[in-house]
């Protein structure tokens, strides 16, 4: 099993995540939040009271 690493720092509604696969980055809060991952991915995530969510991957 290989070693990982994970941090995530807030700065209000922006939050920086370091991976061992790099620096991604995301913003918003918890009902609507814009990531930007490492690797490149966009994802736009919805969260709605009840448990509901939809996640879409953007280009």
């Amino acid at each position: 099993m290989g070693w990982s690493y994970r941090k995530s720092i807030k700065m209000g509604p922006f939050r920086l995540n370091l991976s061992r696969g790099g620096v991604g980055h995301s913003y918003g809060g918890r009902a609507f939040r814009v990531t930007k991952t490492a690797d490149g991915r966009r994802t736009l995530t919805v969260n709605l009271p009840g448990g509901f969510h939809w996640k879409k991957t953007l280009n």
